[in-house]
């Protein structure tokens, strides 16, 4: 539902904020005062199109902002997800800008949008029911959602649809590739065999490039080894040899100043780590040798090696990764015969579930358009349109997540015609008695934030008890829905829970509109203004206060 609207500069509006209520909200005035602006402005942010020619004159852009609490439906959350916005607080921001050369920006919760987002998440927030605006009635996709809800047809069938459609396209991706994957499945075996045959490890390159260039330099890391090792401990001067002179001297220091001590016991450990590190230069030269035999051993590695990372990776972790592809791929082709058959099982089993859920979904949808269809009529007769006929056709339809049925609304609004699609009906007030009609019939209890149902001229044609009926209507439809009604009936402007006065007036030379929320005084006197004229009587004053007072039996 919207929470608050803001209009700038758009149309004779200058600055305009108002809050909305749950419930019925009315907007009243003198004719040609504003009301359908308002209406037209909801429209902006449900993405109608925008035009330059509405933006106020000397103002270089208009603006149009709405505060809608929503619910947080998973169809709502996936498609602002899909635009990066989330809900916060169940609110959510949507803003509309118009500029002088015709284009038109658009944002939610202050991220900008396309046009064609603000379309899609119009069926979340509401509908607008007018003489030129008929968002969702004329959709086939709204009008079967209708018809379900009536019904009151849960939507257990989408999970079998889904389930069916998923194994029948997994089946056929499994046909339309086997005979390739076929002739693959020797290309795979042995690219298979060949690395397997050489067994590669992880890591084993560079262990083995590390073995090669020592087994090549055997000689030279002999030299070198062997000078360390007698730097270290065999020579005569060497490092073990002059720190054990040197701890002598310190010991014999220590006799005379135990101070010392502290030197002798840091020199120790150096002395272990030297004597461990000749240690290991002894075992380590004691190991080399050159190895003609060995060296050849490791250049066929190598070679071999070099030869699978230039057919199946630059590293040998690329080439594993490979083969656990190829393995991956041969699996299964080897089992795809297997998988085929029981896809095929699977989806015969889907399909004849679906098929009956689809039946029984139909014997539903059938036996709730000819209750549905009565309870139009009924509700249209009271509205002024006694000699409407309704027809709610189900016909078959392509396999979908709501069935196999295709739902159409015809009327006929004149005795001896056949009937028609709603688009087809001329008359924009007939349009919205039978928008409201349809929607008394099947609304339902909302859950959390309710949708906003807009009716624009709803009352054209009708007055006295048929105007009566309208509202009573409107305010029983205020009970699961928010509903905005632009009205010119004193009759219907009594059931309202809350009443807007749009008026014009001049201020500087300009024309303005303004839109005031009415207290219960100002009410009554604008419902006498409706029912006597510009000159409101004491008789007028009376017989609002009376018709607010039936209205609330």
């Amino acid at each position: 539902m919207i929470a608050e609207l803001a209009v700038e500069n758009y149309a004779v509006i200058e600055r305009v904020r108002v809050r909305f209520h749950r419930g019925l909200n009315l907007l009243t005035g003198e004719t040609g005062s504003g009301k359908s602006i308002v209406v037209d402005a909801l429209g902006l942010l449900f993405g109608s199109r925008a035009s330059a020619d509405m933006i106020r004159a000397g103002a270089d852009r208009a603006r149009v902002s709405g505060i809608f609490e929503v619910s947080s439906s998973p169809a709502l959350v996936r498609l602002l997800d899909g635009a990066g916005i989330e809900i916060e607080e169940n609110e959510v921001l949507i803003e509309r800008e118009i500029l002088a050369n015709g284009k038109s920006r658009a944002f939610v919760a202050n991220r900008p949008v396309t046009g064609a987002l603000l379309r899609d998440l119009a069926p979340h927030l509401g509908d607008i029911h007018g003489q030129h605006d008929q968002q969702q009635l004329f959709k086939s996709d709204a009008q079967r959602e209708m018809l379900d809800s009536f019904a009151g047809s849960d939507d257990a069938i989408a999970s079998l649809y889904d389930r069916w459609r998923r194994a029948t396209a997994e089946l056929a991706d499994l046909d339309r590739t086997a005979q390739e994957k076929l002739r693959l499945a020797d290309l795979w075996s042995f690219q298979r065999n060949e690395i397997e045959t050489v067994s590669p490890r992880a890591g084993e390159d560079a262990e083995l490039e590390n073995e090669r260039r020592v087994l090549r330099n055997v000689v030279k890391i002999e030299e070198s080894a062997s000078a360390a090792y007698a730097a270290l401990y065999d020579a005569e001067e060497s490092a073990t040899a002059r720190l054990q002179v040197v701890l002598k001297r310190l010991d014999e220091l220590a006799r005379i100043d135990e101070g010392v001590a502290i030197i002798a016991a840091t020199l120790k450990p150096a002395v272990f780590a030297v004597e461990e590190a000749a240690d290991a230069l002894r075992h380590y030269l004691g190991k080399l040798e050159a190895d003609p035999a060995r060296l050849d051993e490791v250049e066929a590695r190598m070679a071999a090696l070099e030869k699978l990372k230039r057919k199946y990776g630059t590293t040998i972790d690329e080439v594993l990764a490979f083969l656990e592809d190829v393995r991956r791929e041969l699996n299964a082709v080897e089992t795809s015969s297997d998988r085929r058959a029981t896809l095929r099982k699977e989806v015969a089993e889907l399909a004849a579930s679906y098929e009956a859920a689809a039946k029984k979904l139909t014997a539903t949808r059938t036996a709730a358009a000819k209750r549905l269809s009565k309870a139009v009529e009924t509700e249209l007769a009271s509205l002024a349109m006694e000699r409407t006929r309704v027809e709610i056709r189900v016909a078959p339809a392509p396999w979908s997540e709501h069935g196999a049925d295709s739902v159409e609304f015809l009327m006929s609004a004149n005795a001896g015609e056949e009937p028609k699609p709603l688009d087809r009906i001329a008359s924009g007030g007939e349009l919205s008695r039978v928008a409201l009609a349809l929607k008394t019939c099947t609304s339902r209890p909302a859950k959390g934030a309710p949708r906003t149902l807009v009716f624009d001229e709803v009352d054209a044609g009708v007055g006295g008890s048929a105007a009566e009926a309208v509202g009573r209507r409107l305010k029983k439809l205020s009970t699961s829905s928010q509903v905005l009604c632009v009205t010119h009936l004193p009759q219907i402007a009594g059931f309202a829970d809350y009443h807007y006065y749009v008026e014009k007036h001049e201020e500087r030379g300009r024309t303005l509109a303004s839109i005031v929320e009415l207290t219960p005084a100002q009410r009554t006197k604008e419902i006498g203004r409706m029912l006597s004229g510009e000159r409101v009587t004491a008789e007028a004053l009376k017989h609002a206060e009376q018709l607010i007072k039936l209205a609330a039996e």
